[in-house]
């Protein structure tokens, strides 16, 4: 029965944990380009020089020394986004939208003490949020304001797309949606669903919630699918062109489209999870088995793979 499964799986083009770890993630990312992906200020500045739009960067706190002073390098932004520069599936990320004598006032409405928010930084330095616990840093960037085009299947916080490139090819993409259940946080594994997106179309399709498959947001009621996603060959080119800034040949792209400045790169993750397949309803390894055959002039350039990607996923031939 297990061997029956385990087959039927792969005949549907599933990737495992196991295939994507030995297969894709070890044969195409070189351990020395991780910081590209893992280190967000690295990531940040590799962006600037390849020219990729992320929020705009306030401030870093690299010690427990400069904890004292952040507030003073603060001066002029009210609202803000605190994040651990090497954190991981959301943690440690606090969303200020005002500062008051009291505290650091959150996007949900409690407020943060500002000892208590001091705190929180000298966790981040220490590591507690980030990848293998090493040390850290502490960065603070601008608070987006979201396109509302995603604003009847969110709850309060900020939906972003994450797009799977392998070889520099977008092969599968998703809009995770906050919930409730994710205390407004757009990851899958602390509640937020993941809507599938159309290579071809950029429009989205059902979605998965704790592994089950969705056709409606569990708190707004409203369906997930149809849903147009703005700038989506934009978002496509910058996911293309992320290959080319990190030298990583399996990769996941994470972006925001933001109500004025558009789409921009959020953070980049070298092992990303596989829900994304059933957020799309479609196996990865078929869509990463075709891009090995690809002819080289299909991937000589982002825009040719872009263009490559469009052609070879459409929807009726997946």
């Amino acid at each position: 029965m297990i061997f029956r499964a385990i087959r039927e799986l792969r005949e549907a083009g599933v990737l495992g944990m196991n295939g994507r770890n030995a297969g894709f993630i070890l044969a195409s990312n070189a351990r020395s380009r991780y910081p590209t992906a893992d280190d967000k200020v690295l990531t940040k500045r590799l962006a600037l020089e390849h020219q990729i739009p992320t929020p705009p960067l306030y401030h870093v706190v690299e010690n427990h020394g400069d904890i004292a002073g952040f507030e003073e390098r603060l001066q002029g932004h009210s609202e803000f986004v605190l994040k651990p520069a090497r954190g991981s599936r959301g943690n440690g990320i606090v969303l200020i939208k005002d500062r008051t004598k009291a505290g650091f006032v959150k996007q949900s409405g409690g407020v943060i003490p500002k000892a208590e928010f001091a705190y929180h930084i000298s966790g981040i330095l220490s590591g507690i949020y980030s990848l293998g616990g090493q040390e850290d840093k502490a960065i603070f960037e601008a608070l987006i304001y979201p396109d509302p085009v995603f604003t009847a299947v969110t709850y309060v916080g900020v939906p972003d797309v994450r797009i799977i490139v392998y070889r520099g090819v977008p092969v599968m993409g998703m809009v995770r949606l906050p919930t409730k259940d994710s205390d407004g946080k757009a990851n899958l594994h602390q509640g937020a669903i993941g809507a599938g997106i159309e290579i071809e179309s950029g429009t989205t399709m059902t979605a998965v919630h704790r592994s089950r498959v969705i056709t409606h947001h569990p708190d707004t009621g409203n369906p997930v699918s149809g849903i147009q996603v703005p700038h989506w060959e934009r978002m496509l080119l910058m996911a293309a062109r992320a290959f080319d800034m990190t030298g990583l040949g399996y990769l996941g792209i994470d972006m925001i489209i933001d109500k004025d400045r558009g789409p921009l790169l959020l953070e980049l993750n070298a092992r990303p999870g596989l829900a994304i397949q059933l957020a799309n309803r479609a196996g990865l390894r078929e869509r990463l088995e075709r891009v090995e055959k690809a002819p080289p002039e299909a991937l000589d350039k982002p825009e040719a793979r872009v263009s490559w990607a469009l052609e070879t996923f459409r929807t009726k031939e997946v």
